[in-house]
């Protein structure tokens, strides 16, 4: 009950805050050239504050000068913000502040944030066009079939002759679209809301992502982009000087999949009770490929885990960014193809009773 008031406590507090990528690249980034410089934390923090343009993050900066000013770390602070930074974010720093490594750890953050944020932008923008054209043959459609095709109507109609299939199946559905196009319209949003609330159950959350991982060409992309975020960050994390088991723990709660987040809680079990962690990925072929069962194995026997994971994650990038970039080449044209058929068919179910009207004169 207690842990229950305090999250609702936690939620209430940081109502409306907002912290992008973006703001924690540009906060570690900062912090650690002015550690390195040997500026004073809380210099430091004031300095950053200064500069800041983002409301939430001068919120937060406020708080967190406040606190260090009292005498508590930089990660006790952040601690209370760890729903908008991440645990990943808020143990880095604390394991740099108890080691002795806050302006490394802190470079480390950044540079990882910033191949996140620019592998994320990569897929958006192979998409993004394919998308936009999906959208505008969609809209032209139901303008068509809204506006345009209800005038053309009562032409057809007084010309007391049988229209073709496809031309009777444009007026159906031409009417449907004016006469339920609301009903319809408030149905899917509905749906949509529904859909929200089934995916906050962990079970039906849990099957969705499963079905994801497998499915025809996303479902590569999709794993893919699992492995790159988890190997990054789990990279970083045993490089930062975190703990295997605990690195495994703070890696598997930035995932969003919950079907890789339930696999790195079943390694972190494993190895606290004393096994390695490419015996268990061997073990699970399907969703960790044979080259990251054998290179995490390496890393172990050689020492250096952190830097084969790394390797690994730039790797998963390449293969996200060329599959998105072959993807969005393929949807291209497919899309336009569906456009022009769909023109194409109310072209001909528009003609066509025009054309056969005229044969009979």
């Amino acid at each position: 009950m207690n842990k229950f008031l305090i999250a609702i406590k936690k939620s209430f507090r940081n109502f409306g805050l907002r912290v992008s990528i973006q703001d924690k690249i540009l906060f570690s980034r900062h912090l650690a050239v002015m550690a390195k410089a040997g500026l004073p934390l809380l210099e430091s923090l004031q300095m950053i504050q200064r500069e800041t343009k983002s409301r939430s993050m001068l919120k937060i900066l406020k708080q967190v000068i406040s606190d260090v000013s009292n005498g508590q770390f930089l990660s006790a602070s952040l601690e209370r913000y760890k729903d908008l930074f991440g645990d990943l974010f808020v143990n880095i720093i604390r394991v740099g502040e108890s080691a002795g490594i806050l302006a490394e750890n802190l470079n480390y953050l950044a540079d990882e944030l910033k191949k996140k944020k620019e592998l994320r932008s990569r897929v958006v923008s192979a998409l993004i066009y394919p998308a936009i054209i999906f959208i505008a043959t969609l809209g032209i459609t139901i303008m068509l079939m809204v506006f345009i095709f209800p005038k053309i109507v009562p032409v057809f109609q007084n010309l007391n002759a049988k229209l073709p299939a496809t031309t009777q199946f444009l007026i159906d559905f031409s009417d449907f679209l004016t006469n339920k196009g609301v009903v319809l319209l408030i149905g899917l949003v509905v749906l949509f809301v529904i859909w929200s609330l089934l995916l906050r159950v962990n079970k039906i959350k849990y099957f969705y992502h499963k079905v994801l991982l497998f499915l025809p060409i996303f479902g590569g992309v999709s794993r893919d982009l699992n492995l790159a975020n988890f190997t990054r960050t789990l990279g970083l994390t045993l490089k930062s000087g975190i703990r295997v088991v605990e690195a495994l723990n703070i890696t598997a709660q930035s995932l969003s999949s919950l079907v890789y987040k339930k696999e790195l809680m079943q390694i972190a079990e494993e190895v606290t009770k004393g096994g390695a962690v490419s015996p268990y990925l061997t073990k699970r072929q399907r969703l960790f490929p044979s080259m990251v069962s054998q290179m995490v194995a390496v890393g172990e026997t050689s020492g250096n885990l952190s830097e084969t994971l790394l390797y690994l994650s730039d790797f998963y990038d390449s293969e996200v960014t060329e599959t998105t970039k072959n993807l969005a080449s393929t949807l291209e044209p497919l899309i336009m193809v569906v456009m022009g058929a769909m023109v194409g068919f109310i072209a001909i179910a528009i003609i066509t009773p025009i054309y056969e009207i005229t044969q009979n004169i």
